[in-house]
Order: structure tokens, then C-alpha cells, then sequence
């Protein structure tokens, strides 16, 4: 299966796309049963919510004015999705050492991937870090940041890069602001508005 990124549409995970987001999380819920809450809730709350509770969570989210994030397609396919919030709604973020807040800049964040298997490596990862640069721009935000991995290595398991690659980012417009781990950049897209 060969895929060009211009055949990847983007879209808010709206309620209405829930049934395309559970296509993409997979029956497991992406990774373990995240459901991409490790950034949104408590570790307590986390922990007691691995898969069913979770879930609801990311469906609650999908209901709320702004979406939690961005699900892509191939043709009628979803095939990824990121998740796009502002950095005060990830409270985990700064409760880690390596991705703590670097200042108190308003930013919003992509903190999670899920490709679904088959897709991975064909460009999706960055088709939706360019549409979340125009969805927080909509969303009147400045500035952009993730958290992805940088590793020397073409074959990376994809189940450890789940906050993406640096050079996907690079690709995209972020550039590196701050680290505190060898291989986790924080890295920052400053957006003009439209």
C-alpha cells in the first residue's frame, strides 16, 4: 500500500467522527488502554481508568466545543489521529521532568500519535501535524509544541514513538526550544496568523 500525504484529509475529532477515532485507537484503545488520557488526567485517575473508563473520557472530550484532537483519512479510511489541546489541559505534562513547562508562553500541544498499522511511515504524521498548526491558528492560537523523540535509528519501534519523531517535526516547522533528555526535544512552531 503506497500513500502520498496530499491523500490524507485531516478533520477535528468531533462526536461525530467517534466511530472513525475507535477505528484508529484499535480495540486495545492505542496504546495499552490510553485512550490518549496519560496527559489529561491524574496518574491515579489513569491508572483505574485503562480502557473502558479511558475510553469515555476521550468520547466525552470529542463532545466538548473544541475537539480533543485530529483524525486522518486515506480516501474513507481513518488512519491516524493526534491529540491537539492547550498545554494547561495536559496537567501531566508538567508533573514529568522532561517535558515540564519551559516558560509561561500560552502553548498549545501535540502530545500523541496513533498510526494505524500498515500506515505508519507513509507521511500521515506529518499531514496531521500541518493540520494542527491550522486548527490551533483557528482556535486563535500562537504557538505550537510537542514532545516527540529523537533517535538516530530508521527502525524505532513505532509503539515507543507515540508523541512522534523529531524529524517529523523539523518537516513541519517546529524547531527545538528546550531539552532536558538526550533524545526528548521540546520543540515549538511560532504560527503566523492567516
Amino acid at each position: 500500500m503506497s500513500a502520498k500525504k496530499n491523500e490524507y484529509v485531516v478533520h477535528p475529532a468531533t462526536a461525530e467522527r467517534w466511530a472513525d477515532l475507535e477505528v484508529v485507537m484499535g480495540p486495545k484503545g492505542g496504546s495499552g488502554g490510553c485512550w490518549c488520557m496519560l496527559w489529561r488526567v491524574s496518574r491515579k485517575d489513569y491508572d483505574d481508568g485503562k480502557a473502558e473508563k479511558n475510553r469515555d473520557r476521550l468520547r466525552t472530550c470529542t463532545k466538548s466545543d473544541v475537539p480533543p484532537g485530529l483524525v486522518a483519512y486515506h480516501g474513507d479510511r481513518p488512519v491516524g489521529w493526534c491529540s491537539v489541546a492547550l498545554r494547561s489541559q495536559l496537567p501531566a505534562l508538567d508533573r514529568s521532568r522532561v517535558l515540564k513547562a519551559i516558560d509561561a508562553t500560552p502553548v498549545w500541544s501535540v502530545s500523541c500519535f496513533v498510526i494505524v498499522k500498515g500506515y505508519r511511515r507513509k507521511g500521515i504524521s506529518l499531514a496531521l501535524l500541518n493540520a494542527a498548526s491550522d486548527f490551533v491558528r483557528a482556535q486563535g492560537g500562537n504557538v505550537l509544541e510537542g514532545y516527540p523523540v529523537e533517535t538516530s535509528r530508521d527502525d524505532y519501534p513505532a509503539v515507543y514513538a507515540w508523541t512522534g519523531l523529531a524529524s517529523t517535526f523539523i518537516k513541519a516547522g517546529f524547531e527545538e526550544v528546550a531539552r532536558h533528555s538526550p533524545t526528548r526535544p521540546i520543540m515549538r512552531k511560532y504560527l503566523l496568523p492567516d
